[in-house]
């Protein structure tokens, strides 16, 4: 979870809050349909925003690279079961100088006018994430009851979540009352020409063996429901097609990143090894 200092009593003013979560560079993002012009339009209209799809299909990378377009900064919490309602909102702390308020990361976003964007948020407990139903509404607001006070949205708050419907529907899913505050964009891995394309240019690979690693994740994704929960990402292709690139065997690559990391199944492992022996003999 992302974590900031906030100002205390006698503090000089700062003149940019959110400094620390302003994105310097763009981040590298191949749009796979017209998701990006979506954003565009939810974010003119500060309209809440839910991001679903698989693990590792680029939902996280897409809002960095809209914040970037946007020039906004972007306060990220990866949620858990053990995140409070202060974790996001804030809370009084005791320091040398007594006790004062520290503003949490959402109410820094909300105070100053960033995107605050809740990664997996149905892994948060549901009596910490209604906290957020104010400011997903006409009320644009955030109660903070330990401090007696209620924070209106700046102008240029956006609040964004993210979730996997397709692992998380059997355990944890979100309350109507609170997904139906949302807009939804819908992601799902790429097509395998965009999937290789990306994958050679964040590992620095040559495309036939992107195009092979590619070809190994499908043939698991087709597993998905008959063995495994989820097939292999596009993150974990990345971080097979860097060790490979830095000399490590395929077979030993494609094993650490992806059989071992999926399954502890032999059948399903010596599946996905099969897929891997296709590519690489």
């Amino acid at each position: 979870m992302s974590g900031s200092p906030s100002a205390r009593p006698g503090d000089a003013p700062d003149a940019d809050p959110l400094a620390a979560y302003r994105i310097g560079e763009q981040p590298y993002y191949r749009p796979s349909g017209n998701e990006v012009a979506l954003y565009r339009q939810a974010y003119r209209h500060r309209m809440p925003l839910m991001l679903k799809g698989p693990t590792g299909c680029g939902k996280t990378r897409f809002v960095e690279h809209m914040a970037w377009a946007l020039g906004r900064p972007l306060v990220t919490l990866a949620c858990n079961e053990d995140m409070t309602a202060a974790d996001l909102v804030g809370r009084y702390l005791l320091d040398a100088n007594g006790t004062a308020w520290h503003d949490g990361p959402l109410t820094l976003a909300v105070r100053h006018g960033g995107i605050c964007y809740l990664d997996e948020v149905v892994e948060a407990r549901q009596d910490t994430t209604v906290v957020i139903h104010p400011l997903t509404d006409g009320r644009r607001m955030l109660p903070l009851d330990k401090k007696g006070e209620v924070l209106h949205a700046h102008p240029d708050f956006q609040l964004v979540v993210s979730y996997n419907p397709g692992y998380q529907s059997r355990a944890k899913d979100m309350k109507p009352s609170t997904r139906q505050r949302f807009a939804a964009l819908e992601f799902d891995y790429p097509d395998g020409e965009h999937e290789a394309l990306i994958v050679a240019h964040e590992a620095g690979i040559e495309i036939a063996l992107a195009a092979k690693l590619v070809s190994i994740a499908r043939c698991s994704r087709e597993l998905r429901h008959r063995g495994l929960d989820e097939g292999i990402s596009t993150r974990m292709l990345i971080y097979a097609a860097v060790l490979i690139r830095d000399g490590v065997t395929p077979h030993d690559s494609c094993e650490m990143t992806m059989t071992r990391a999926l399954t502890d199944d032999p059948d399903m492992a010596s599946a996905l090894r099969g897929f891997v022996d296709a590519q690489f003999g």
